[in-house]
């Protein structure tokens, strides 16, 4: 059975951090007010293909193999048509090509057999799908504005912690302190907000400090600026 989506409890903030709280994800706003996924996609199927595919590689190298795959196979049927070995070729170039074709096969036949297929955007039933577990169902319902939800990989758990928005020592722990904390309004771009900005400002060795857009509300800014 699928894990249920956990409720987030708000913290005792005093005002003054609600408000930097507030203020990061306004200026966030005001540099990109409706940011996407770089995965391309064009349904809801394509989408959950490109996010299962996507796990420990890149969007980039997802995007280039998932260019020529759905020009063959942008449905479950066409996929179940192609078949696993039919599948292999077109994503070889990604990691663990060999267990994602086999899952997204077998997402394939049960979405053409139990969802007349269409994928259904309910939590449980997305997260029961072979390779879809609560990250990438997270990513789905969200993109999808279904619901808001937030799924923690290596950009949101980095800048979570450098910008004083989370202490959790889990991606778990770390979304359900994001849901709490986040203005409501903006939850369902807060994801990719904190993606964005761990990708190409508070990258993981060296942070651009100096190019930050809320540097000036960040508590670690001082443990790299001047290095």
């Amino acid at each position: 059975m699928a894990k249920p989506a956990k409720t987030a409890r708000k913290p005792r903030l005093t005002p003054a951090e609600q408000a930097r709280i507030a203020e990061i994800f306004h200026r966030f706003e005001a540099l990109e007010s409706d940011p996407r996924t770089e995965l391309d996609y064009d349904s809801p199927f394509t989408l959950v293909v490109a996010v299962a595919l996507s796990a420990q590689a890149t969007d980039v190298s997802v995007n280039k193999a998932t260019a020529r795959l759905f020009e063959v196979a942008d449905t479950p049927q066409k996929m179940l048509a192609l078949g696993e070995e039919g599948l292999k070729p077109f994503i070889s170039s990604i990691g663990l090509f060999n267990t994602k074709a086999k899952n997204v096969i077998a997402l394939s036949r049960i979405l053409v057999e139990q969802y007349g297929g269409e994928v259904p955007l309910e939590r449980e039933k997305l997260q029961a799908l072979p390779g879809v577990g609560r990250k990438t169902a997270s990513v789905v319902l969200n993109e999808l504005r279904v619901e808001p939800a937030i799924a923690v990989d290596t950009h949101v758990f980095r800048v979570s912690h450098r910008l004083g928005l989370s202490t959790g020592k889990t991606p778990d722990a770390v979304e359900l302190e994001l849901m709490g904390k986040i203005p409501e309004p903006l939850l369902t771009r807060a994801h990719h907000w904190l993606i964005l900005h761990g990708r190409y400002t508070c990258v993981a060795r060296r942070p651009k400090c100096e190019e930050c857009p809320v540097a000036d509300l960040c508590p670690s800014r001082h443990l790299f600026v001047g290095k």
